[in-house]
């Protein structure tokens, strides 16, 4: 496994008339035969447009088999997936199309109109929809496991989004592990992805089943009423899901057919503890906790060994084979076990480094260790628990929001003079956001919320709005964010934009 294109054109051979991927909105299928010859189409057709090993190109599409056949065809000739969150509006749209220096963008319709209208002020040279794509010749495939094959946007803890570079090895280290390692995926298993291709998880759910044999079913987003009737109709034996997934799920009401299926497993991120044994009780399946990030890829895993002792402890398990973990004290040092200290990651298949950006790049790694910005500590079996973290970022509803991104957007009102976000503990959606705004005259939080939603996607939009005379501030000019942070909790005075009431 050293590479995306040796996996697809290994899978073809190994599985050629076998399902490959199933799209249950459409109900297409491809065989693991068709997904060699369409990416390998769709990169003659690139390669035609004048898409050279390297080149960045952004794909802004929903969940269809474009997506990932574009990134394999983009593998297949060395260049590089951009991909764009399909929320994405002009602000955050145009900072990761600019950044990124992508020379074309893929897409629909849908949103050909919004990227066309970002176009001028990027370097974007053409955006074409899928059906513009003519394959012409077959252009030689580049085999480079060290080779970028992603630039991932993911918010980090300060400023706009960061572009992560991604390796070829990155992908198959993932994969490898869950072929190799728990839970041991093989030709016998059915997966299923239910979040956008843009994100992570169903791009190393892909890589996954060409490594495996597995055939892939990918919904069109995440549906709590609908999701297990799903997972049933499909016959899944194993399935990933984090954030709000477990709660919403297990709100949806109970069912004679609950049980009624082939899933032998479910890996989850940060579940939920006081709910772990319920999920469990509830579906008859074990639930494992895993952790990793989109800078590392898959680091920390609970298995069957540990996991009746580890059900709602909030442990998030042992470093897989490609991964060290260490707990460190700031000055870099490992601390003692049992003591909570930031949870540090190396191994094989990490990120590059932030896409155009060495000083992040230099405070993200110390000494070869990927500085995780979670706190965490580890029992005398080098199993490591969960503790907090210490980032400047707000997790909502399993989305990633930088805080001084939405600030700067509330920036650019007219009427606003500062502003700073943090983040409000919320049982559904695990965080909500909340904006202090010092403004000038009668600010009107509706007019600011859509301000902001016609400029940031829409899961980064504040829900509660404080209108105050002054922010405090560090000697440096800084919002002193300290100061805040111990109000926050409470919203008197506040609007409420959900319930569209003060509070």
């Amino acid at each position: 496994m050293t590479d995306l294109v040796t996996l697809v054109t290994g899978a073809a051979r190994e599985w050629q008339d076998r399902t490959a991927w199933v799209f249950d909105a459409t109900g297409e299928r491809l065989t693991f035969g068709d997904v060699d010859r369409r990416s390998g189409e769709l990169a003659s057709a690139l390669a035609a447009l004048g898409t050279r090993r390297g080149d960045r190109v952004a794909v802004m599409l929903r969940n269809q088999p474009e997506f990932p056949l574009l990134w394999l065809a983009l593998a297949r000739i060395g260049a590089v997936l951009v991909p764009v969150n399909t929320s994405y509006r002009e602000l955050d749209g145009e900072h990761v199309l600019a950044h990124s220096g992508a020379r074309f963008a893929v897409t629909t319709g849908e949103f050909a109109g919004l990227l066309t209208t970002i176009a001028p002020r990027t370097p974007l040279e053409r955006v074409l929809t899928v059906d513009e794509l003519r394959p012409e010749g077959a252009p030689k495939p580049v085999h480079a496991p060290e080779l970028p094959v992603n630039i991932q946007y993911t918010s980090g803890t300060t400023g706009a989004p960061k572009g992560c570079v991604l390796p070829h090895r990155y992908w198959t280290t993932l994969a490898e592990g869950l072929v190799t390692g728990f839970p041991h995926l093989s030709d016998n298993d059915v997966l299923l992805t239910a979040q956008p291709f843009h994100y992570v998880d169903p791009q190393w759910n892909v890589a996954a089943g060409l490594a495996s044999g597995a055939t892939l079913v990918v919904l069109d987003r995440f549906h709590p009423s609908t999701f297990w009737a799903k997972v049933r109709e499909h016959g899944v034996t194993w399935f990933y899901c984090l954030g709000l997934m477990p709660t919403l799920l297990l709100r949806q009401p109970e069912s004679p057919e609950d049980r009624a299926h082939r899933v032998r497993a479910i890996s989850a991120s940060a579940i939920p503890r006081e709910l772990h044994a319920e999920l469990e009780k509830r579906w008859g399946v074990p639930w494992f906790e895993a952790f990793g990030m989109t800078e590392t890829g898959g680091d920390l895993r609970v298995g069957p060994a540990d996991h009746d002792e580890l059900v709602g402890t909030g442990c998030i398990g042992t470093p897989t084979p490609a991964r060290e973990a260490m707990i460190a004290g700031e000055d870099g040092e490992p601390l003692p076990r049992g003591e909570t200290g930031e949870l540090l990651i190396r191994g094989v298949g990490l990120m590059h480094g932030y896409h155009d950006d060495p000083d992040a790049t230099a405070r993200a790694f110390r000494g070869g260790w990927f500085r995780t910005g979670d706190l965490a500590w580890m029992d005398e079996h080098g199993r490591v628990f969960y503790a907090g973290r210490t980032k400047d970022m707000i997790r909502r509803s399993g989305e990633n929001v930088s805080a001084d991104e939405v600030e700067r957007a509330l920036l650019r009102h007219p009427s606003v003079r500062s502003a700073a976000v943090l983040p409000v503990p919320d049982s559904l959606r695990g965080e909500e956001i909340r904006a202090y705004v010092v403004a000038v005259g009668e600010p009107d939080p509706e007019s600011l919320a859509g301000f902001c939603g016609e400029r940031l996607a829409y899961f980064k939009v504040p829900r509660y709005w404080s209108f105050v005379d002054t922010l405090p501030m560090t000697p440096s000019e800084r919002v002193a964010k300290g100061e805040l942070r111990g109000t926050v909790g409470d919203l008197t005075g506040s609007y409420d934009r959900v319930e569209r009431t003060w509070l």
